[in-house]
């Protein structure tokens, strides 16, 4: 510490205090709007230095020594109420920008004191400037990347190595702000702060690099689970399309033998004849025509290739659709989800006729739209020893087709999805708020 007046205490605080507000701000969503975040993270900054300037006052050693860090735990539980995301990415945020906040203020005091020769006014402004680029860095080259990484943490990442980097973290922040080592400032004190700064960094970098990697190799597997699902789906149409061509030259090659039956029956006077020829004839001219599910072409095309595949198979499927063109979800979206939890219904089925145990395969799925609310449901059966990690089915027990696919496209419009394996029979549920996809959509 340099020491100083109560007031240059006051500005000191005030300066890293809303250093590690932007930084933060920079990282992190807020669960409220704009405006209201600026209030309260402004209302939380005015109460936080009154109380820091009133405790330096009555009694400073004590302030010194634990006064910060009791300032910046209120912080911790302050943005904690005020931002979006899980437990341990908001965790791994607080500790980075506290790591950050480190550098600029030891930063700032070291240069003052090797080259400005205890400057308290060098020391507020190298904070500034310090404080300034590492903001101007974060919202350039790290905010977009933090967001995929945050999801990532949330979602995927092993909590071990999370643990093992926060901790080795804040053992490093506490080393370099222990004040009693930084009583006597020396070129080896200096090369040891320097060294921790460079070892923390390092390690956030590595750690964040590597994550990042995975990220993005995560995203092209779901890409290609996408591609490979588009490429099935055009395989099933393109099957369905053969076999309505077959069954169309098949008529029109029979139809003048139908031309002179007709013919031969009228010649006759047999009507009653006549009529139940025409019915069979009907019959048989419906089973070409392709099934019409619902209004929705896309949904219709989607549900009508992968019914027939399960039909094929000996699946049992019942279907409840009643969809217009008029669904707010975008036709890629919907295919996705439903071209993948019907690929995973088809899948699981056939594991479990692989070894048969008296059970009868069906699919039943529903999609609804009620009160504004977009309903997926699909029941089919699968392995009674199927396995969930994380709420999710094992890719082993899908097939590896794309679950994770089903949760973004839902999360994308704030929906919600599940799993669960009854005895036997997997349910997979989705709601999605019709309102919000509108709000998205604009």
């Amino acid at each position: 510490m340099l020491g100083g007046s109560v007031y240059i205490a006051l500005i000191r605080f005030v300066v890293s205090l809303v250093g590690v507000i932007m930084l933060y701000s920079i990282l992190s969503e807020s669960r409220f709007s704009t405006r209201r975040t600026v209030l309260y993270y402004s209302c939380f900054t005015v109460v936080m230095t009154a109380i820091s300037c009133l405790w330096y006052v009555v009694d400073q050693p004590l302030y010194v020594r634990i006064g910060p860090h009791t300032m910046y735990l209120g912080f911790t539980i302050f943005a904690f109420l005020l931002s979006e995301g899980s437990v341990w990415v908001k965790i791994y945020k607080l500790v980075f920008v506290f790591y950050l906040m480190t550098v600029y203020i030891v930063g700032a005091i070291e240069i003052s004191v090797f080259f400005f020769g205890h400057s308290i006014w060098a020391d507020m402004i190298m904070r500034v400037l310090l404080l300034s680029l590492f903001a101007f860095l974060l919202e350039k080259y790290m905010r977009k990347d933090m967001e995929g990484f945050g999801d990532y943490v949330e979602r995927e990442t092993d909590r071990v190595s999370v643990i093992t980097m926060i901790i080795c973290s804040l053992f490093g922040i506490g080393y370099i702000m222990n004040p009693s080592l930084n009583r006597h400032m020396n070129f080896s004190r200096v090369f040891q702060i320097v060294t921790n700064f460079l070892l923390i960094g390092t390690l956030q970098f590595l750690v964040f690099r590597f994550y990042l990697r995975v990220v993005k190799e995560k995203e092209y597997e779901r890409e290609n689970q996408l591609i490979q699902m588009n490429n099935r789906l055009l395989e099933r149409q393109l099957e369905t399309l053969k076999e309505s061509v077959e069954t169309s030259r098949r008529i029109r090659h029979d139809v003048r033998h139908h031309i002179a039956v007709i013919a031969e029956y009228t010649r006759r006077d047999q009507g009653k004849e006549l009529l139940r020829y025409l019915k069979e004839y009907e019959e048989e001219i419906e089973q070409g025509i392709p099934e019409v599910i619902c209004a929705n072409t896309a949904v219709n095309n989607i549900l009508a290739a992968y019914t027939a595949r399960a039909r094929n198979e000996g699946i049992q499927v019942t279907l409840d659709v009643e969809v217009g063109n008029d669904v707010m979800v975008p036709s890629l979206d919907l295919v996705t989800i439903l071209a993948n939890a019907y690929e995973n219904a088809i899948y699981a089925c056939m594991e479990v006729k692989k070894n048969p145990d008296g059970r009868k395969c069906f699919i039943k799925l529903m999609l609804k739209i009620r009160r504004s609310k977009l309903i997926i449901t699909c029941r089919n059966t699968c392995r009674i020893e199927a396995e969930f990690k994380d709420g999710e089915p094992k890719s082993e027990f899908t097939g590896g087709i794309g679950v994770s696919s089903i949760i973004r496209a839902a999360e994308k419009y704030h929906g919600e999805c599940d799993f669960k394996n009854e005895q036997g029979v997997f349910v997979f549920r989705l709601i999605m708020n019709t309102e919000q996809m509108r709000a998205v959509k604009k």
